[in-house]
């Protein structure tokens, strides 16, 4: 009898979903979010939802959230995840042609210079003046997810355990007081200086000093991209239960999963734009 087995392929599923929502009582919304895939071919912008088999290429998933006078603040946000669309395929190419490339050399330069151009418009326009955003990024490459950071946005990552951790730290005096133990998680989520940021991209901000990490992608990992208007109305247990949804994938799920979770935010708080971001890499 032979008992030799064929080999099986693993194939890759990505699925993503993402929605944003003005709240009860903002008249614009200055949140704003991107979904990319990048290939040697080209950038090529995603849907709010989808899902790709077979991945070639990587994937880019960012949420910022904007903040500035008059209509700075959408501005802001906007021109963030633009100048990823317009930057990342340059640090791609060089991967292509096989330059040794860091990731948090890749992902420091690209702040840097959506950073620099944040300011340098601010201080054109009067009307732009002191504009920032939060920035909260994945960069999924082959078996891992590279994520850098600013601001209050976060994200958050689901484990096949369903235990949920925050990857980032918010870059406010209010965190950092809870990190240290000085105030508890009831007294940070309704400190009034709980949303007062200490760094943004553009802004007042001098010298940006962004948050890097990385990430070993696992079967059945998730992860949430969020504005702090979703934190606003939904505690982490109640994330991590919407987060934690079915035992087994699902594409039909997953492109529902980000706008379940700003409506029961909304529907909690909704004071503020509130954006949620979801993506999921499975193996078959």
């Amino acid at each position: 009898m032979d008992d030799s087995r064929e080999e099986v392929a693993i194939q890759r599923t990505i699925a993503w979903t993402a929605h944003s929502d003005v709240g009860r009582f903002r008249s614009s919304n200055e949140d704003a979010f991107i979904a990319l895939k990048v290939t040697g071919e080209g950038v090529y912008r995603l849907g709010k939802w989808g899902h790709d088999s077979n991945l070639e290429g990587d994937y880019v998933f960012a949420v910022s959230d904007g903040m500035g006078g008059a209509k700075a603040g959408d501005f802001a946000s906007q021109i963030v995840v633009e100048q990823i669309a317009l930057l990342f395929p340059k640090v791609f190419k060089s991967y292509a042609e096989g330059l040794t490339i860091y990731f948090q050399d890749v992902l420091s330069e690209l702040l840097t210079n959506i950073h620099q151009a944040m300011t340098e418009l601010g201080a054109s326009y009067s009307e732009l003046n002191g504009m920032g955003a939060t920035l909260s990024l994945c960069w999924i490459h082959f078996d891992k997810v590279y994520w850098a950071h600013v601001g209050d946005s976060r994200i958050y990552h689901l484990a096949a355990t369903e235990t949920m951790s925050q990857l980032t730290k918010d870059d406010t005096h209010v965190a950092w007081m809870l990190e240290k133990g000085a105030i508890s998680p009831y007294e940070a989520r309704n400190h009034p200086k709980r949303n007062l940021l200490q760094q943004v991209i553009g802004g007042k901000t001098q010298n940006l000093n962004p948050q890097f990490g990385e990430f070993i992608l696992n079967k059945s990992d998730r992860f949430l991209i969020c504005s702090d208007g979703l934190t606003n109305g939904l505690f982490d247990s109640a994330i991590a239960k919407n987060l934690a949804q079915g035992d087994a994938f699902s594409i039909e799920r997953e492109e529902r999963m980000a706008k379940a979770l700003v409506e029961q935010s909304v529907a909690e708080d909704g004071k503020d734009n509130t954006t949620a971001l979801c993506f999921q890499v499975s193996e078959d």
